[in-house]
């Protein structure tokens, strides 16, 4: 395999847009020997599922679209991103709001520590941001 394998998709900032970008990232993840019925698989697609609902839910217009990007580096660590032009970083609401949303980042985080990994947000050059969910990737056996 190769030091670094990368894919990215644009997607436009709409509900259907969700299902394409967990789709996407199966399939790519597939293609890296990934089975689709592994615990790392489910746990990526709820993260995904996630991160591009928070894209199209909570920018408010202010993103047109969002990035799946997928990277996976010396075979030892993978990273899944959603980049939005949205400056506003992900926040957790107040527990007293937590009725019906707001869970999103805490189920996120959860699942990225359980694999032994980690979230992180990062500011992109043109104001908007990427969260970053970086995980060790364990040579996944079909």
């Amino acid at each position: 395999m190769a030091d670094h394998q990368a894919s990215s998709l644009t997607l436009p900032s709409a509900p259907a847009s969700v299902r394409t970008a967990r789709s996407h990232t199966l399939a790519v993840l597939a293609e890296w020997g990934l089975p689709a019925d592994s615990a790392l698989a489910d746990s990526l697609r709820l993260i995904v599922s996630e991160l591009a609902t928070n894209a199209v839910v909570h920018t408010f217009g202010r993103s047109p679209d969002f990035t799946v990007e997928l990277r996976l580096e010396r075979d030892e660590q993978l990273r899944v991103g959603i980049t939005d032009s949205h400056p506003r970083r992900p926040r957790r609401l107040p527990a007293a709001v937590q009725q019906d949303n707001g869970r999103g980042l805490v189920i996120i985080r959860c699942l990225a520590a359980e694999a032994g990994g980690r979230l992180s947000v990062v500011p992109t050059a043109s104001g908007g941001k990427t969260v970053w969910i970086t995980l060790p990737w364990q040579n996944p056996v079909r």
